[in-house]
């Protein structure tokens, strides 16, 4: 840090299990009473993984899609060059799909997500500000500045990752 340079604050939000069951419910009966039934939904991984399994209980849909976008270096959210490594094919061109995931921070997955899917409504849990413009329905709004630790950051690991050697 130079000496021109203020540490910033970074705040942070816990989400429990039954907070997060608990928005993802109220979600799903919005999405269900101003769209209606969806054919199918793609999780956007792996944040939108549980929040899809959710709704798609509580919505009766069974068609669960994946679009994988890396976009972080690390899980301290340093951003590089976002990489599609696992498009939705199963979901054409979003008609009839509901596209989830946990947050919305700065908009970059969900405008990648959008322009695959533009058919396709897409709907969150959280949304930071620079994010809301990229999604059409969200829970609860965060400030910008704070960090969302959900259920599955705050578990220690069960299964230790795999170091990777360079070059792999």
């Amino acid at each position: 840090m130079t000496a021109n340079q203020t540490p910033q604050t970074v705040h942070y939000a816990t989400v429990t299990w039954d907070q997060l069951h608990r928005d993802a419910r109220l979600l799903a009966s919005t999405l269900m009473q101003k769209h209606g039934p969806f054919r199918g939904i793609v999780a956007i991984t792996r944040g939108g993984l549980i929040p899809a399994a959710i709704l798609g209980r509580e919505m009766g849909c069974r068609l669960i899609e994946s679009v994988s976008v890396i976009s972080y270096a690390g899980e301290e959210g340093t951003q590089h060059e976002p990489k599609v490594v696992k498009p939705p094919v199963a979901a054409g061109d979003g008609e009839g799909f509901l596209i989830v995931d946990d947050l919305v921070d700065s908009g970059v997955t969900a405008r990648i997500v959008r322009e695959l899917l533009p058919k396709a409504v897409f709907a969150c849990l959280y949304a930071k500000p620079e994010g809301k413009p990229f999604t059409d329905h969200y829970v609860t709004e965060v400030a910008q500045d704070t960090w969302v630790l959900f259920p599955w950051d705050t578990a220690p690991l069960f299964v230790p990752p795999l170091v990777r050697s360079e070059g792999e």
